[in-house]
């Protein structure tokens, strides 16, 4: 199984460790292409001595091989959601883990779209749950 996972970079890296600790349970799932996600030494300027061009063009390569998407997208990005947005056009069955904090909402075109499933967590141990759920369905 090819496991594309999507998380903050340029919106912010404040939930790197989380990213960084739900790439490592995916990896008991599959092969995680976007392993750097979860990288404590990324900042938001995303990949040192690249182009965008090449980040781009290296993860739609990497989306459209995925068997599946999962997302984390509590940390509002432009880039996670066009990556959804790419993903459900490819077809790609996409999982968005949301979870609700003071002052964020969740944009109303990850949460409307049906080719979505969109879950809402509390913490690392409920999200491996739903993860753990996702996968028995595939």
């Amino acid at each position: 199984m090819n496991i594309y996972f999507a998380g903050s970079i340029r919106g912010g890296r404040e939930d790197a460790l989380l990213y960084q600790k739900i790439i490592q349970y995916l990896k008991g799932f599959g092969n995680v292409y976007t392993e750097h996600i979860g990288d404590a030494l990324l900042t938001e300027s995303g990949d040192e001595g690249v182009t965008d061009r090449f980040i781009h063009d290296r993860d739609m390569s990497w989306l459209s091989e995925a068997d599946v998407i999962i997302a984390e997208v509590t940390a509002v990005s432009l880039g996670v959601g066009y990556e959804i947005g790419r993903a459900v056009a490819l077809g790609k069955k996409v999982l968005c883990l949301y979870r609700p904090l003071p002052g964020r909402r969740l944009s109303a075109m990850v949460a409307g779209c049906p080719d979505i499933s969109v879950i809402y967590y509390k913490d690392l141990e409920e999200a491996e749950q739903v993860i753990s759920e996702f996968f028995k369905n595939q």
